[in-house]
């Protein structure tokens, strides 16, 4: 594990329990950068590549919509370990 794998594993993971915020070992993680949830792990454990590709719209008060509102993600062209911002939906 590089220097690079263990910041990124200190971070806290989107859904998580508060009590437990952490990533657990076995799991395969990306960063979400930028947006409501900048900073945050996205477990993909067991997504296939066409689920990776599709990105993701994630359930968060935190944007721009409030209460029901999504952030959605792309992965990074280049970099499989970052899933990047591109706007909120209602």
């Amino acid at each position: 594990m590089d220097n690079n794998d263990e910041q990124l594993l200190r971070g806290r993971v989107y859904g998580q329990d508060h009590d437990h915020p952490g990533p657990r070992p076995g799991q395969r993680y990306v960063e979400l950068v930028g947006g409501p949830l900048d900073g945050l792990l996205l477990d993909i454990t067991g997504w296939t590549q066409g689920e990776i590709d599709g990105g993701v719209a994630l359930p968060t008060e935190l944007g721009q919509f409030g209460a029901g509102g999504r952030a959605m993600y792309d992965p990074r062209p280049g970099d499989r370990r970052r899933f990047d911002w591109s706007g909120d939906i209602p």
